[in-house]
């Protein structure tokens, strides 16, 4: 296909000017290098050269009541997932400062469930408290559904930062799960923003969506106002309903994280789980438009260390900073 309409969309992005549908799926079928050459033009343009790198602790795990299809930690699945409830606050507090002393400026703590509870919120923000009361790394979470008060005492115990995927697009969303809604997703985000927090909100690719819906979830994201995307790609987990499903490749995920760069010219697409799956660990990626990433160890998987991510991000020109706070 003629490259024609990567230059023409490129410089339609560069102008400030949002594409639509129908011109972003006019980039499915480009020739890939030219695609993320232009992709990390506009991520250079709009972006710079920063790099928002953040880790997660799961703070609360297994024994989940939703039936997430990818998800080893739903009790839905047999799955050999560690079950804990809320770690004490002198954990998270020192797995806070372990990464903040390894450069690390964001940490995300993460637990399983639809929500917390009102108990488990209060206990959530005395650990907010410490973790801000003995360094500087910023604060998010990943605490499920809540509601706008909830999020308040969140926001009021010092975080800034909550993260909630929308995981697929809204078409597709009945597909990997029933338990919950893409339309609650939306209310808890709408709701987080509401409680002053800025929201990080991405999705799962892998699932057996298609390419279109990969797009309907980026302009969704957008009509959100996002500004932190992450871009997961799927690791099949056994006894999972998804467990045989295809991992993608270096070149599909390339394509995606393009694709979602220039209908998201001025985000943090961040790569994130499923990540050490692909050969380069994610740098070609980082060549095509994302300029984000979560490391270490996700939730059930094995992740990439810190000091890697900090050598490639270094040998990429890149330089660790915060991005849309």
């Amino acid at each position: 296909m003629n490259t024609g309409i990567i230059k023409e969309l490129k410089a339609t992005v560069l102008q400030g000017i949002m594409i639509d549908r129908e011109e972003a799926e006019m980039l499915i079928e480009v020739p890939l290098d030219e695609l993320c050459a232009a992709a990390n033009e506009i991520r250079k343009h709009f972006c710079g050269n920063i790099f928002d790198i953040c880790t997660i602790i799961n703070g609360k795990s297994g024994r989940c009541s939703e039936n997430c299809k990818y998800c080893a930690q739903s009790v839905f699945y047999k799955t050999k997932v560690d079950t804990y409830g809320v770690l004490d606050t002198q954990e998270i507090v020192a797995g806070a400062r372990y990464n903040e002393d390894k450069g690390v400026l964001r940490y995300s703590i993460v637990t399983a469930g639809k929500s917390l509870n009102d108990k488990e919120i209060a206990e959530m923000c005395n650990t907010v408290k410490a973790i801000n009361k003995q360094g500087k790394i910023n604060v998010c979470v990943s605490f499920g559904l809540l509601n706008e008060e909830q999020y308040k005492k969140m926001y009021d115990a010092g975080v800034r930062r909550v993260h909630n995927n929308l995981e697929a697009s809204e078409h597709y969303f009945p597909n990997i799960c029933t338990t919950h809604s893409f339309q609650d997703k939306v209310k808890a985000i709408k709701a987080a923003q509401r409680a002053g927090m800025n929201v990080c909100s991405g999705g799962i690719m892998g699932l057996g969506e298609t390419m279109s819906d990969r797009i309907d979830m980026a302009l969704s994201l957008r009509k959100l106002k996002v500004k932190s995307v992450p871009v997961n790609m799927l690791n099949p987990i056994p006894y999972t309903p998804f467990e045989h499903n295809k991992v993608l490749t270096n070149d599909e995920m390339a394509r995606i994280v393009a694709i979602y760069r220039f209908i998201l010219p001025d985000v943090s697409i961040r790569l994130a789980g499923g990540r050490g799956l692909l050969p380069d660990k994610g740098k070609k990626c980082f060549q095509s438009g994302a300029n984000a990433a979560i490391s270490g160890d996700m939730l059930t998987t094995s992740g990439i260390t810190i000091d890697t991510d900090m050598n490639m991000i270094k040998e990429l020109g890149f330089k660790v900073g915060l991005w849309n706070e």
